[in-house]
């Protein structure tokens, strides 16, 4: 069973110095995961911050960047922030992340792993 996902970032996040970091990886998330989160102060005070906790610890890497944090999520573009909800939502669903597909040439329909990495 696949537990670590790779992915691109739309825009990608920016830090500090200016420098663009697009490729990371997520991982499924435990039942800890989210239930610690809902105890997080920020959670408590802001509920929909839950977002932002649960991403800043299921978010495993993101090329270049030391740490993952609340505030690195907090730093994403929209664009990015929706494509890893999605992307959160997809890989902790029951069933492994697939699109259904259609050809254009016969018709037939069929199911396509998803890929979270953009140009591969």
């Amino acid at each position: 069973m696949e537990t670590v996902y790779d992915f691109t970032l739309p825009k990608g996040y920016i830090d500090a110095n200016g420098d663009i970091h697009r490729n990371g990886r997520m991982r499924l998330a435990t039942a800890g995961d989210e239930i610690s989160a809902t105890r997080d102060p920020r959670v408590l005070s802001n509920p929909s911050y839950l977002t932002i906790v649960i991403l800043s610890r299921v978010v495993t890497e993101l090329e270049g960047v030391q740490a993952i944090t609340p505030t690195t999520i907090e730093k994403l573009f929209t664009a990015d922030l929706a494509f890893l909800q999605d992307m959160y939502q997809r890989i902790n669903d029951i069933e492994p992340p697939a699109i259904t597909a259609v050809c254009p040439d016969c018709g037939k329909t069929f199911e396509v792993p998803l890929n979270f990495t953009i140009g591969e």
